[in-house]
């Protein structure tokens, strides 16, 4: 028996709906709802479904390294902060750097200096402190590095794991994206018991293709059963394109992780 949520994101099915009835959809069938940009939406109309909101975007520029990016990162967090209590959302989720409105690092980066590294963790200590001010959750995602977002710095899981291990901070967790992670690094299992301790959220889609479990090469169940054992209690969101119809999605998700 699972102790896990399940959550899907109303930016990737029921497409050919309006978003506030993407999320009603996705509500009605029982799963918790996770956003991207929240300044491009209603949230007021939003909270007003009643669907429970797991995790947002928790910026809207900025980076982890530069002076001027780390500015406007710290300031759109506050932000973020403030729009994510509208629809009641605990987690707010990070990136390595800024990206465009394709997915694209705004920044790009192919190599970090060690000086870099650690500016990097101590802009995500700041990130984690206002968390802790404001009882609210930063989780930073992995992404790959080879077919959706290149040149984006700390993209690995490796290296998420690393700076939010040197953060030591509860309010900063990992988003623990296991499509990026099957592209970028691989061996599933062993990644989840080695994030396990720092997870904040497991999201998931299938490889290759980007749409719900069972329609690429990744073997779920084996995950699925990984969690039970390690007793998981947090969110897996399904993170990925309907490889055809919105509710069958949700049904093999769902599915794949009973």
């Amino acid at each position: 028996m699972s102790n896990y949520r399940l959550a899907a994101s109303a930016e990737m099915i029921y497409l050919d709906s309006p978003f506030k009835e993407r999320v009603e959809k996705i509500h009605a069938r029982g799963f918790e709802v996770e956003i991207w940009n929240w300044a491009n939406k209603d949230l007021p109309a939003l909270a007003a479904t009643g669907a429970k909101f797991n995790s947002m975007t928790g910026y809207l520029e900025g980076d982890l390294l530069e002076d001027d990016g780390i500015a406007k990162l710290l300031e759109t967090a506050k932000q973020s902060i403030e729009a994510s209590r509208v629809i009641n959302c605990p987690n707010l989720n990070l990136h390595g750097t800024g990206l465009d409105e394709n997915g694209q690092a705004i920044r790009k980066r192919l190599v970090v200096s060690g000086s870099e590294w650690l500016k990097a963790r101590d802009t995500l200590a700041r990130i984690a402190e206002l968390g802790a001010k404001h009882n609210k959750i930063f989780i930073l995602e992995n992404l790959n590095l080879v077919v959706d977002h290149p040149g984006t710095p700390f993209g690995l899981a490796a290296d998420v794991i690393a700076l939010i291990e040197s953060v030591d901070n509860p309010h900063l967790r990992m988003n623990l994206d296991l499509y990026h992670a099957q592209i970028g690094e691989g061996n599933l299992v062993e990644l989840v018991r080695r994030a396990f301790p720092i997870i904040g959220e497991i999201q998931v889609a299938d490889v290759p293709g980007r749409c719900e479990p069972g329609t690429g090469e990744i073997n779920f169940a084996r995950i699925a059963q990984e969690l039970k054992a390690l007793s998981y209690e947090g969110v897996v969101g399904l993170e990925g394109w309907a490889a055809s119809d919105s509710d069958l999605a949700l049904d093999r998700f769902a599915a794949a992780f009973a």
